[in-house]
């Protein structure tokens, strides 16, 4: 038999106070009680955790955080079969990833594939990274060394966003293997990257001053429309 109204409303003013959450009562017989209440609480503050957790996460990737949000990375973070992107904008597969930025953004889609054209050049068509091993492939053949974690780089840009340059320096190899070699994938904390920008040379200080040109690369076993699609959705 349901309880009087009235000892509901006692009884979920009680569980509020204990839970710390205001409860609205339904004027009706079936009024949430106990348990049902608890579950709605908790569904609240789950969902409330996760907006505000992917609220964070997109303000990072837009260049606004604090030092204090920065970790050390390791090159497991970024291990695995990458391909080049350059290719593909090339062969007119990211047309429409470059209308779809024009239907958005303040430039035509030709004036978005100029600009990506200079910041996807690259002849790198593929890089390995296994261990501490980066393998490094183009029409030339390939060149590879091992690399040692040479710590990160913040970077304040014109409009006022920052970017995290994670560093890595050659500790053996082969000779035309590059010296250093940075990533930027607008993460700034360990996680498993689903793609990079990348600078590298023989020159610590001079990669730093490079903003035009950042090849990118996603995962090899993604098809030209997996690519667009996830471009898309980035």
């Amino acid at each position: 038999m349901p309880l009087p109204l009235a000892k509901q409303i006692r009884a979920l003013a009680v569980a509020s106070l204990t839970t710390g959450t205001l409860v609205a009562v339904p004027l009706s017989a079936g009024a949430e009680t106990g348990s049902d209440s608890a579950q709605a609480s908790t569904h609240s503050h789950s969902h409330s955790h996760s907006h505000d957790h992917s609220h964070a996460a997109e303000e990072i990737s837009k260049g606004y955080f604090d030092d204090a949000q920065i970790k050390a990375r390791a090159l497991s973070d970024w291990a695995g079969d990458w391909q080049s992107v350059y290719p593909l904008l090339q062969s007119g597969a990211l047309d429409g990833v470059m209308q779809h930025k024009a239907e958005h953004g303040d430039k035509t889609a030709e004036e978005y594939k100029a600009y990506y054209s200079t910041g996807y050049a690259t002849d790198v068509e593929r890089i390995l990274i296994k261990g501490d091993n980066v393998t490094f492939f183009s029409q030339g053949g390939a060149v590879q060394a091992q690399y040692a974690n040479d710590g990160y780089e913040v970077l304040t840009y014109k409009r006022g966003n920052r970017g995290v340059r994670f560093v890595f320096a050659k500790v053996s190899g082969d000779e035309a293997a590059p010296a250093f070699f940075q990533f930027s994938d607008h993460r700034i904390a360990p996680s498993k990257s689903d793609h990079f920008h990348l600078y590298w040379g023989d020159d610590r200080a001079a990669l730093l001053e490079e903003l035009t040109n950042w090849p990118t690369y996603y995962p090899a076993g993604l098809t030209a429309a997996d690519v667009a699609a996830q471009m898309q959705a980035h």
